[in-house]
């Protein structure tokens, strides 16, 4: 792993560098709106809708004003949003080890999902070795996608003492650099370049139309090992007035599935604590996974995120279905959470309402991910 004390400081500036770094690798992923679903948040929920849900007892269901942006990463390389931090990780060895050193060692990490396929094609177009521990119980079109890139597999066990213990081997047996898939700030800076293109993007949209006092007002992001929620923050943070992209503060919210436990994140945020085990079968797969030390400190101990909020898996399957029948876009569920919060947490609904006024929020929504099995996806729905 490259020592975390050598990378750049964890600021809106060494995002906009790495940026820079990564821009020749990466697909500037589209904004998409949606009217229907921005007058599907903007109405308030009937009684009926909240029963059997926490706030079944609400006397006034929320009434904010919500038009959305989505940027759509299931558009990026591999199909996620990964791609962005494990090239600026690559980049970054590069500058600190020298290319002919990776290639001769390679680099390595152990990932059964989106970030095993991220650091495979980053090596493939630097012609370095892709070491990617998988478990056993890897979806086989998973593990198909990241051999197409090249990558040497190592299998393991599934639980993550069992795939570290693997990774230690391949480390000890190939000199392998570790990329880790969240935890380290090279990822973490790689990660929020999307919210720097989600920010110019709105503007130049905004100002096209007769709509000029208009801004983004926020943006919420599906939140795992944090990597995409405190890149996002630090994206968000130390705006310049004088820059047309950024006219006004913009705030930052996480999103988490609520299923058996998989809010860590949440529950962190307001306990104080981080949490650092997390066991769930949220349907959020991509969710699953404790808030890393590294985003803990930019989420929760630096305040550069507003809020945490989660949402059950019934919301989430909702938000995946508006999106395949009215967005026609193939997405993830991990990658809805963001937005099943902002249609059914009647607690972010309600802040927003409140902050927003009648004028109301522009509000981004980062698709974290497209990588979905189809077959998964069908029993997915055909439980319903």
């Amino acid at each position: 792993m490259a020592d975390p004390s050598t990378a750049p400081p964890l600021t809106r500036a060494s995002v906009l560098a790495a940026h820079s770094l990564i821009k020749p690798y990466i697909h500037e992923t589209p904004v998409l709106t949606n009217t229907t679903l921005d007058q599907l948040a903007s109405t308030p929920r009937t009684p009926e809708e909240l029963q059997g849900t926490e706030w079944e007892a609400t006397k006034r269901p929320a009434n904010p004003k919500i038009r959305f942006w989505f940027k759509c990463e299931n558009f990026q390389r591999i199909g996620a949003f990964k791609a962005r931090g494990a090239f600026h990780a690559v980049e970054r060895l590069k500058k600190t080890e020298g290319l002919e050193a990776l290639r001769k060692s390679g680099v390595v990490t152990h990932s059964s999902g989106n970030h095993a396929q991220a650091l495979s094609l980053a090596a493939r177009e630097n012609g370095i070795p892709a070491h990617i521990v998988m478990p056993t119980i890897s979806p086989p079109p998973k593990i198909a996608a990241t051999k197409g890139y090249g990558a040497n597999i190592t299998f393991s066990g599934s639980t993550s003492a069992e795939r570290e213990a693997v990774t230690r081997e391949v480390i000890e047996k190939t000199g392998a650099r570790l990329v880790p898939p969240y935890d380290h700030p090279d990822i973490i800076l790689g990660q929020g370049t999307a919210a720097l293109e989600l920010q110019r993007q709105v503007a130049a949209s905004l100002s096209t139309s007769d709509t000029t006092h208009r801004r983004l007002n926020a943006v919420i992001t599906p939140c795992g090992g944090g990597g995409l929620l405190s890149g996002t923050a630090l994206a968000c943070s130390d705006l310049s007035p004088s820059d047309p992209s950024t006219p006004g503060p913009i705030l930052v919210f996480g999103a988490e599935p609520s299923f058996s436990g998989a809010d860590d994140g949440r529950r962190g945020y307001y306990s104080g604590t981080r949490i650092e085990s997390v066991k769930s079968l949220t349907i959020a797969d991509g969710l699953r996974t404790p808030l890393g030390a590294y985003p803990w400190s930019v989420i929760y101990e630096r305040k550069l995120v507003a809020g945490m909020y989660s949402v059950g898996e019934e919301e989430i399957q909702k938000a995946l279905r508006l999106v395949y029948e009215r967005m026609k876009v193939v997405v993830e569920p991990s990658a809805v959470v963001g937005l099943a919060v902002a249609l059914f947490n009647e607690e972010f609904r309600s802040m927003v309402e409140r902050e927003g006024g009648e004028e109301g929020w522009d509000l981004g929504v980062v698709f974290s991910g497209g990588n979905v099995e189809l077959a998964a996806l069908g029993r997915l729905f055909g439980e319903e």
